[in-house]
Order: structure tokens, then C-alpha cells, then sequence
């Protein structure tokens, strides 16, 4: 048997003062294993826009002190407590968001606000101690760095094109997808594999040509045509409107939202990357007018996350991340590429 690690290099946020207040350790204690615990030789991480608000955000997300950061990752198992049935040393892992709530239920945003990242020790660590609730079994068709992507964008993009029950995309669907961050990038890859035809937003022509190599049939500029969401409608079969758009803007969206939607169709509010409100805040009775559904989703359920990582084997999909990864090291400088949405999908920082 090799000889298991006691120390491990990690980053921590002891203030909440921005990027800066993330701190380098080259060599700090690995706890002692517990019953329920899972030592994980961490492979890859990604970092998602929540993991940037953190660090400048103390007010409205408290952490535990000199917390671990980051949500997403992928690993090894080298050891599990005594308890541990569910996995074995060997074992490709990635990580839950929120531990330990029941497999069916939907995390809450309270629920998120005590999981990793925030209240409970996250990825960003050569070697990390997890509950066991805080893993599911990586897709063996993906690479460490793809698979920790699946945590928080992954999951999210499957719950808005998968999770309303009987209205999962489905071949011959029409989807819209905004933008090419990590859930839209999801979204994508998801929607194409079920069969479905893909619109796709962006501003960037870059952007748009590596949205096409994914397999979106159109791309619009939302910058240079505002009225975008007239324009996918008018794409559509006798321009009846797309039957599932993925919003990931918020207020500032959600107006061009509704335009694209047909009649009983479905709009999932699923971030606010646009930031604040700003725009045209549509009203609780644009849905009537649009006879349309508007879901509004927090990451998925555990069964969800197994459910997605089954299709992402059973389809072959390759998950698209961006080009450029990152070294454990230089975790400040992928926050920095993160706030100044240059990348394209998800950032990751690989780790062994």
C-alpha cells in the first residue's frame, strides 16, 4: 500500500477583501479521516461566478473561517472512513455542491449558502477530506478537467433542459441558450444530444463560431440586435417560437425571453451573469400575455446529478471547457480571466 499524504498545498480566504484575499499554502495538514469522510486526490477544479462574488462579499455570503474555496472539482479517492460503502479507493469523483439533503430535493438557496465553498471546505487544495454526501461518480468518458465542470454549471444546464417532469428536451425541440458561459455551453451540448435544434446568443463573433462547432444551427448578436428574442422566434417553424430558452441574464434578459417563447413554452431562469437589474423588468403577467412557464432553478438534485452524468457516457458528449488552464498556483489569475468574461464555457485549473 502507498503511503497516504499528511500535508497538501491549498488555497484559503481568510478576509473577503477581493481577488487578493485568496491565500497561497504550500504545506498544510490533511485532517484526520472520519467514519463518513472521503480522502480525494483532487485532479482538476473550475470556478464559477459565485466563487468570485465570495471573495469580495462578506455581508451576503459569510464563510466559515480560513475556508477552502471553490465548489467544483474532480478527483481520486485514495482512502474512505469506516463508514464509507459507496465508494472505493480508486474510485473517479466529482464533487456535490451541497452535502447531505435528500437525494430528491431541490437545494434551496439557504442550502447553497452551507455548502462548499462557503460553509464547508472546497477543491481548491492538492488533497481534500470530504463527506461522502459531497461526491457522486465521474462519467468515465470524461477527462478529470471536463468533469469538474459538472458541479454547479453542468448540473444547472441539466436541470433547465431535463428537469421539469415531462417536459425534458426532447428530438425536434427548438432551444435557446444565451451567451457562452459554462451553463449555456451546457445547455448546448445537452440539448444537441437529445435532438434538439440550437439557438445560440453572443456578441462576440469568436464566440459564436466555437457555439456553431458545437452544433447551434444559428447564431444571433444580442449586442447589435436588442431585439433579439423577435429574431429566434422568427427562426422557428412558421415562426411559432422556440420551445425551452435558457436564461442566464436575469432582469436584463428575460423581456427577449419571453419574445422567443411559443405559446406553452418554457423560459428557466437560471443566473444573473448580466449583473444587476438594469434593463426592462418584465411583470409576473408577461407570462399570461406570452401564455407561457417560467421556472426558476438552483443547481438539481442528487438524482439529477446522476442521471446527467449517465447521459453524458450513454451520448459521448465531449464537454467543451475553455482553452486555457490554469495551475494550482495561479488560481488568482483564473479568478481574474473569470471576472473579465474573456473565457468561453468553464475555467479550470488543473491540479495533478
Amino acid at each position: 500500500m502507498s503511503v497516504l499524504p499528511t500535508h497538501t498545498a491549498r488555497w484559503t480566504l481568510p478576509t473577503q477583501n477581493g481577488i487578493d484575499s485568496l491565500k497561497y499554502e504550500g504545506s498544510a495538514s490533511i485532517p484526520d479521516l472520519r467514519e463518513e469522510e472521503v480522502l480525494v486526490e483532487m485532479h482538476a477544479a473550475s470556478i464559477n461566478y459565485r466563487d468570485l462574488v465570495i471573495t469580495k462579499s462578506a455581508e451576503s455570503f459569510p464563510l466559515s473561517p480560513s475556508l477552502i474555496p471553490g465548489s467544483d472539482g474532480s478527483g481520486r479517492i485514495l482512502r474512505t472512513g469506516t463508514a464509507v460503502s459507496s465508494f472505493k479507493a480508486g474510485d473517479k469523483v466529482v464533487t456535490h455542491m451541497v452535502p447531505s439533503i435528500d437525494p430528491t430535493m431541490f437545494p434551496t438557496m439557504s442550502a447553497i449558502r452551507t455548502g462548499m465553498g462557503q460553509q464547508v471546505d472546497g477543491t481548491l487544495a492538492q488533497y481534500a477530506v470530504f463527506h461522502v454526501s459531497c461526491l457522486i461518480h465521474a462519467p468515465k468518458n470524461l477527462s478529470y478537467e471536463q468533469a469538474a465542470t459538472l458541479t454547479c454549471s453542468g448540473l444547472t444546464a441539466w436541470n433547465a433542459c431535463m428537469g421539469l417532469k415531462g417536459r425534458g428536451v426532447k428530438q425536434g425541440d427548438w432551444v435557446l441558450v444565451q451567451g457562452s458561459g459554462g451553463v449555456s455551453v451546457a445547455a448546448l451540448q445537452f440539448a444537441k444530444a437529445a435532438g434538439a435544434v440550437v439557438i445560440a446568443t453572443t456578441s462576440s463573433e469568436k464566440k459564436g463560431k466555437r457555439l456553431t462547432a458545437l452544433g447551434a444551427r444559428h447564431i444571433i448578436n444580442y449586442r447589435s440586435n436588442p431585439t433579439w428574442g423577435e429574431t429566434a422566434k422568427a427562426l422557428t417553424p412558421s415562426g411559432h417560437g422556440l420551445d425551452l430558452v435558457v436564461d442566464v441574464g436575469g432582469d436584463n434578459s428575460l423581456t427577449q425571453s419571453l419574445a422567443a417563447t411559443r405559446v406553452d413554452g418554457l423560459v428557466v431562469a437560471a443566473g444573473l451573469v448580466a449583473g444587476p437589474p438594469g434593463g426592462t423588468r418584465p411583470a409576473l403577467m408577461d407570462t399570461l400575455w406570452n401564455i407561457c412557464i417560467v421556472r426558476g432553478i438552483l443547481l438539481g438534485t442528487r438524482q439529477q446529478f446522476e442521471d446527467m452524468n449517465r447521459f453524458v457516457e450513454e451520448k459521448g458528449i465531449d464537454v467543451a471547457v475553455d482553452d486555457e488552464v490554469f495551475e494550482l498556483e495561479d488560481v488568482k489569475q483564473a479568478y481574474r480571466k473569470l471576472e473579465s468574461q474573456t473565457h468561453f464555457s468553464k475555467i479550470v485549473i488543473g491540479i495533478r
